[in-house]
């Protein structure tokens, strides 16, 4: 059996995104999975070792999950040949000191998102990394979301005919934390500014790579974002002003004609099918999108209503959908890019989402930002 051992360097997955979806959902995942079984006489196997500055929290999740390996010295572990590729979950705002001291060490880098706050420092380090000629990677998770690979399979097969139009509904209520039994659920760096925080930042990076890859390429956006709740409470019990926003209000116009409308927030209660759905309609069908499931209407299976404001509607609207089954095994989808990652390393099969890539969705979100500030469109050009 050959058998390709690649080392990982896991820098800052004591946050609760990098230790649940990156560090227990996908690289102990495929540790106890055995690995990637590449052919039946070839596999990858991985070796994580977790980096950080909190020696406490290393070692508790350490011991928690079964990692064998952990340290605060980041700088012994980059020295080491043993560990090819390094991945960051760091702030956003420490992003581009990681990633520049592992590409000097020779490191293949794999990152969150957003790779930077600004369009120019996201294009630099993307330069930093192809300069060096070291493999490189975005997270960009929601195209393997179970939802969108059902959607993805409805385009693919001509479900829509010509598509029209797209609404996503994203968010939920963060709780301030001013109420001791309801205290708030995401970190309070998210709403400052001047921490990296802020939703449009945040969701225009996803946005981009979703809206691009699945619907067609963005050329402008109009955006208008809000700080609607000016006060919180961080993780010690104290009071902070809110200085990023908190909710964004963006159209997407594309270069095939398709309408995208996104809203974004973290100030809205949820009443629909998931955290995040989208409507797509078309000429010959719509789907309603959530993160594992799809319901359909065809043209056919579309009923007539007729506006009546003085009686009940007597049309049951939910009635007239049909829910995409299960066609296959849907795994967690930072899973899969993390096992696309990882071939992409070993094997050097072929990985387009770069941080090039990851560039493009700080350029939305810049753009975002400079709309709402003009209350202007903005055209989304060539980086």
């Amino acid at each position: 059996m050959k058998t390709h051992k690649i080392g990982i360097i896991m820098n800052g997955v004591t946050g609760r995104m990098g230790k649940n979806q990156h560090l227990i959902r996908s690289i102990l995942a495929i540790r106890d999975q055995g690995g990637i079984q590449v052919s039946p006489d070839e596999k990858i196997e991985v070796d994580p070792i977790l980096t950080g500055r909190n020696e406490n929290k290393l070692k508790e999740i350490a011991e928690a999950y079964g990692v064998e390996k952990w340290t605060t010295d980041l700088d012994s572990v980059l020295a080491d040949d043993a560990y090819q590729i390094f991945f960051d979950a760091s702030t956003t705002l420490h992003r581009a000191r990681f990633v520049e001291m592992a590409v000097k060490a020779g490191k293949a880098i794999y990152c969150e998102k957003p790779t930077a706050v600004e369009t120019d420092e996201a294009i630099r380090l993307a330069q930093v990394c192809r300069d060096a000629g070291v493999k490189n990677g975005v997270v960009q998770d929601k195209l393997w979301l179970t939802g969108i690979r059902k959607l993805q399979m409805l385009i693919d097969q001509g479900f829509f005919g010509r598509i029209l139009s797209v609404r996503g509904e994203f968010g939920y209520w963060v709780f301030t934390g001013h109420d001791a039994d309801q205290p708030a659920q995401r970190p309070s760096w998210n709403y400052r500014k001047e921490d990296g925080g802020g939703i449009i930042i945040d969701m225009l990076c996803h946005w981009r790579y979703l809206v691009d890859n699945v619907f067609g390429k963005i050329k402008g956006v109009s955006c208008l974002g809000a700080t609607h709740i000016s006060e919180r409470v961080d993780e010690n019990g104290n009071k902070y002003k809110a200085t990023a926003d908190d909710a964004c209000y963006a159209t997407f116009e594309l270069e095939n004609g398709i309408i995208c409308q996104f809203n974004s927030s973290w100030d809205i209660r949820v009443r629909r099918d998931d955290l995040f759905v989208m409507e797509v309609d078309g000429t010959q069908g719509s789907a309603i999108v959530g993160l594992r499931k799809c319901w359909i209407q065809s043209l056919g299976a579309t009923p007539k209503p007729v506006w009546n404001p003085d009686i009940d509607q007597p049309i049951n609207f939910r009635e007239g959908w049909q829910e995409v089954p299960d066609a296959t095994n849907y795994e967690n989808a930072f899973k899969i890019q993390w096992e696309k990652f990882l071939r992409h390393v070993a094997l050097d099969e072929e990985f387009p989402w770069d941080l090039m890539e990851g560039a493009k969705g700080v350029q939305l979100a810049e753009l975002g930002i400079k709309s709402w500030e003009e209350r202007k469109w903005m055209e989304v050009g060539e980086l």
